[in-house]
């Protein structure tokens, strides 16, 4: 016993030697490959938007390998980073967003010391627990039991030590964090600290199942007289901070199509139910189940939805709810500029910046995405044109309706799977319809906006004669000033003027070789140093000006710029 102690020791404190190492290595990389990425030369054929693309995809499929392979604590992390559009592209946000963990299970013996000492002796109510777990993950795994009244019950047992190794990895990732700060570019409009920070509190968090136990009980409430909808109930006496013991509510996995057709069940109603239930969570309650993908999602024999899993849950605040109805008017009205509003009210997108490009890039969502006929991924179609709006941008989506999107999108392909008739779109309708009256004073607010501005749009109406007779009175007595932009004028001045300095240098360096050759080939070879010397500091020039020439290119190709003369 005292040689395996001595042993764990010894390896605690070489991990707690390498880990850091193995991070900071893995960040090396990282920020090698962004580099390497990011330079033109570096792709065959020439840079293209296919080309950056692929790489990107390539680059978050290794991130999510090194991910698992560091363990819990990056699993964790990088489930909430997919939640972050703001700071990660589209495609690291998808490949992170499916990041689900497979580890081994740890021995049985380990379980059982657990349970003995986190139950005391309460232990002895477990009558017969299962030796082989229903599942195993990085954070802890699932044993089926019986208990002495009967009851069939599974508990989730933590993984020993996963604290201390959750900190120590913590505290690396916010030095990381710290140091990319630090960089003029990649800590720019960015609170690296702030999330590493976020990180921290909610994984910490994550780590007491006393927490997930109030978040099962909070949600099995919300649906107590619900029938279709069964979430298992917790046995708060065989509990813990590192044990959670729930009722064994077994079920059909909800993709499997057969087996629901088996069992005299019709998918087409389990679609619309799962559907319905979420909508029925972000309505009513404002508290929803954070990751409800099919692993966590089943059905009972009878047709009843069953949820699992309730250590990642989400919460709508009731500030949050009410621009949600705002957000949701607007958005049925096509009122791009209205819907901006709600954003800018709800804190998504930064004060002081200038909203036009984003009424624009929302404008153009409304009119694709919400659009009849909707087709059948409406929704991952919206959230991918979220993603593109915000990434990079001063705009920061909350991460419960980043959840909301990813959660809603998977009922939406689990729905298709099940139905090929399936439309979130008609189910929603609904439960929408309470949304957009919330954000008012009664039943009567939509039909009131639309009073409200069909007699601001009449009244405008009205006013054009008389603001047309001004104008034209202040023309003619020349109160009328006109100012005209010249931005354009001046972009083809400045790259006129970059061209002529680019031929000058071209010319300069020519003459520069012309020289050397012929030094090379007199009597006095050794003179040659001097025009390449020279030349140096004209070709450094040569290639400032042709990135200049470059990125002046690249603004032109913009949308909503004006072609070149």
């Amino acid at each position: 016993m005292g040689a395996s102690t001595l042993l764990a020791s010894a390896q605690r404190r070489w991990g707690a030697w390498t880990r850091p190492l193995r991070i900071w290595w893995l960040v090396l990389r990282l920020l090698s490959l962004l580099w390497w990425n990011s330079r033109r030369w570096s792709y065959p054929g020439g840079m293209t938007p296919e080309g950056q693309a692929r790489r990107q995809r390539q680059l978050a499929r290794w991130l999510t390998g090194q991910f698992l392979t560091l363990g819990s604590a990056f699993i964790k992390v990088g489930q909430l980073l997919s939640a972050r559009p703001d700071v990660l592209p589209a495609e690291v946000v998808e490949e992170l967003a499916g990041l689900q963990d497979r580890v081994p299970a740890f021995p049985f013996a380990v379980v059982e010391s657990i349970l003995a000492r986190e139950l005391g002796q309460r232990r002895l109510e477990i009558i017969d627990l299962e030796v082989t777990p229903l599942g195993s993950a990085s954070l802890a795994q699932v044993h089926r039991a019986s208990l002495r009244s009967g009851r069939q019950v599974v508990f989730k047992v933590q993984r020993p030590g996963l604290e201390q190794l959750f900190r120590l990895d913590l505290e690396v990732l916010q030095q990381v964090a710290a140091a990319v700060q630090r960089h003029p570019r990649w800590g720019q409009g960015r609170d690296w600290i702030g999330i590493a920070k976020e990180c921290r509190r909610v994984l910490l968090r994550e780590l007491d199942f006393r927490l997930e136990a109030q978040h099962a009980a909070r949600f099995r409430q919300q649906f107590l007289d619900d029938p279709s909808i069964r979430i298992p109930a917790v046995v708060w006496e065989l509990s813990s901070r590192r044990v959670l013991c729930l009722d064994f509510v077994p079920g059909i996995k909800i993709t499997d199509r057969q087996a629901l057709l088996e069992a005299g069940v019709d998918p087409a109603v389990i679609a619309e139910r799962g559907a319905a239930s979420y909508l029925q969570q972000l309505v009513r309650f404002g508290f929803f189940h954070a990751d409800p993908h099919p692993g966590n999602l089943a059905v009972a024999p009878d047709g009843a939805l069953i949820y699992y899993d309730f250590g990642m849950m989400g919460q709508l605040s009731e500030r949050l709810r009410s621009r949600l109805g705002g957000m949701v008017q607007a958005a049925a009205m096509r009122d791009a500029t209205g819907l901006v509003e709600q954003l800018q009210q709800a804190g998504v997108i930064a004060t002081g910046i200038d909203p036009g490009p984003v009424r624009r890039l929302v404008r153009l969502m409304l009119n694709e995405a919400l659009t009849p006929p909707f087709s059948g991924n409406v929704i991952a179609k919206l959230s991918g044109d979220l993603y593109d709006l915000v990434y990079g941008q001063p705009f920061r989506l909350p991460a419960e309706l980043i959840f909301v999107m990813r959660a809603l999108s998977t009922f939406e392909g689990v729905g298709r799977s099940l139905d090929p008739g399936f439309s979130l779109m008609a189910i929603a309708r609904p439960y929408l319809l309470p949304l957009m009256t919330s954000s008012g004073q009664g039943s009567n607010t939509l039909l009131n906006e639309l009073t409200r501005q069909a007699a601001d749009v009449g009244s405008r109406a009205l006013g054009i004669p008389r603001r047309l007779d001004e104008s034209l009175s202040r023309i003619e007595q020349g109160d009328l000033q006109v100012q005209i932009r010249a931005g354009e004028t001046d972009r083809l001045l400045r790259r006129l003027a970059l061209a002529q300095q680019n031929t000058g240098q071209a010319v300069l360096l020519g003459g520069l070789a012309i020289a050397a050759s012929l030094l090379a080939a007199s009597s006095r070879p050794g003179l040659t140093a001097v025009p390449l010397l020279l030349a140096v500091p004209v070709g450094l020039g040569w290639l400032k000006v042709q990135a200049k020439l470059k990125r002046d290119g690249r603004l032109d190709q913009l949308p909503g710029q004006p072609p070149a003369a």
